[in-house]
């Protein structure tokens, strides 16, 4: 009987929602690693996808998700880390390109 219990617990725990947004759309992420406590923000956030701290390596889900608001002014954009964003490997391509 304690192992139907542990497999109950366990499709609860991954049927919950991971981040706050839970839409299709991509947002504007802000993240903390529970590890090194490093913090950092994202234009390339999604529902229920990690990203990995880049000191520690382990994956951190965003705390807070906001919609991307349009900017008049153009900003050189940063580098998008492919290799450290869930989305990215789960497409196999560059998140932004979806």
């Amino acid at each position: 009987m304690p192992n139907s219990k542990k497999k109950k617990n366990s499709q609860k725990k991954n049927s919950q929602n991971l981040t706050p947004y839970q839409g299709k759309e991509r947002t504007f992420g802000y993240f903390r690693c529970s590890a090194c406590n490093k913090g950092w923000m994202s234009g390339n956030s999604w529902a229920n996808t990690w990203q990995e701290c880049k000191r520690c390596h382990i994956t951190v889900y965003p705390y807070k998700q906001v919609p991307l608001e349009k900017s008049d002014t153009h900003k050189p954009k940063e580098e998008h880390p492919q290799e450290l964003c869930g989305k990215c490997i789960q497409l196999g391509f560059r998140c932004r390109e979806t």
